[in-house]
């Protein structure tokens, strides 16, 4: 169950498309997104058909980290089952100029397993370092298991088209993709909405998005591009998270609709 759900964030959307990060920082101006400050995202977790727990997705607030502006976002994942509990939080740190990683942590309480693991990417560097270790080999445009799912939604997302692109900020796990199969509409516990369906996979084998798996994700077909719905198939069952509320970032919050 633990490497289930470090699977589900770990590899969740490895996509990326370019931000139009070179212009905006530039510029100084934020990128054009939709989200903002006081966002949050609940999920029912069901594991097969038995529900065993929650999750969530914030955007917390704006911090800054080494004199950068960053998004500081959250996401929780609390359950398991009997004889297994999670209770798991992922942050994330990305530069609202260009989108660019600059800091991720882990807190994870799994039974026996417990402790934080905290990492800060050097984009102009092109490294990052784990726990104040020594320098690894990253990417120029860096983006982790926590942003990916916000850079997500400002991208196209065109039925029929494949996605490919090297941006995961650990270097060797790239490259990841993604397959947008087609439009939909779905009903989850927060309602009724139009949606596009993407099948993402990684070249690792095992684990929720590998390359012989099944996994699909739901996005809302709308300015908002939440994620509704997720399915994936393994070989002991099926992972499966609902949107059951959805509340965007209260009017004034500094966010835009991507063009």
């Amino acid at each position: 169950m633990s490497r289930v759900f470090r699977g589900l964030i770990r590899h969740f959307l490895g996509v990326a498309l370019l931000w139009p990060a070179m212009s905006h920082a530039q510029s100084g101006e934020r990128l054009p997104v939709p989200f903002g400050v006081g966002e949050r995202l609940e999920y029912n977790v069901k594991w097969s058909r038995i529900g065993v727990g929650t999750a969530s997705m914030e955007v917390k607030e704006v911090q800054d980290v080494r004199g950068r502006e960053t998004w500081h976002t959250v996401f929780e994942v609390n359950g398991g089952l009997a004889w297994y509990r999670v209770n798991d939080l992922y942050e994330s740190w990305f530069d609202t100029r260009t989108g660019n990683s600059l800091r991720f942590r882990k807190h994870q309480r799994q039974q026996e397993r417990k402790g934080d693991e905290i990492y800060s990417m050097f984009p102009e560097r092109g490294v990052y370092i784990e726990d104040g270790d020594t320098a690894k080999a990253s990417v120029k445009e860096p983006l982790d298991e926590g942003s990916f799912l916000y850079f997500i939604r400002t991208i196209p997302l065109v039925v029929g088209q494949t996605y490919s692109f090297d941006r995961f900020y650990k270097a060797d796990q790239n490259p990841v993709t993604i397959v947008v199969v087609r439009k939909d509409t779905i009903d989850v516990p927060a309602g009724r909405f139009p949606a596009v369906v993407l099948r993402p996979t990684i070249k690792a084998k095992g684990g929720v998005f590998a390359e012989d798996g099944h996994a699909e994700v739901w996005i809302s077909d709308d300015k908002n591009r939440i994620m509704l719905q997720l399915k994936a198939g393994l070989s002991v069952g099926s992972i499966n998270l609902y949107l059951k509320s959805y509340r965007p970032a209260p009017a004034g919050t500094p966010a835009q609709t991507p063009p």
